[in-house]
């Protein structure tokens, strides 16, 4: 029988550590529930994937930034934005909680 997990529940979880959990991975794809407790990514750094990554707030909020934009994205419970390989991106602010869903797909970038 197949496990019923729900992408809410978050008992168990280290409040002081964003949490990064498998939900299906196959051949070229990759599904993630990504769980914010505030983290944000260290200042100065830069986030720049491979692969495509289409990513969901499905709770709280969050604000996104690309580099070569003036002000970050304000990210809330139903927005989803589609992240280029290559694309450099931070993670400046979350609320505690912020329940994410990413799907990383298709084949790396030259």
């Amino acid at each position: 029988m197949e496990a019923l997990g729900n992408l809410f529940d978050l008992q168990g979880l280290d409040r002081e550590a964003e949490t990064f959990d498998a939900l299906v991975a196959a051949q070229g794809l990759r599904v993630e529930r990504i769980v914010s407790f505030g983290q944000a990514t260290p200042e100065g750094e830069w986030l720049e994937q491979a692969r495509p990554e289409w990513v969901a707030v499905l709770q709280g909020a969050a604000l996104l930034r690309f580099a070569g934009e003036e002000a970050p994205r304000r990210m809330e419970a139903g927005d989803h934005v589609l992240i280029a390989p290559g694309r450099r991106h931070r993670v400046e602010w979350t609320a505690a909680p912020t329940v994410w869903l990413a799907v990383h797909f298709g084949a790396s970038a030259p």
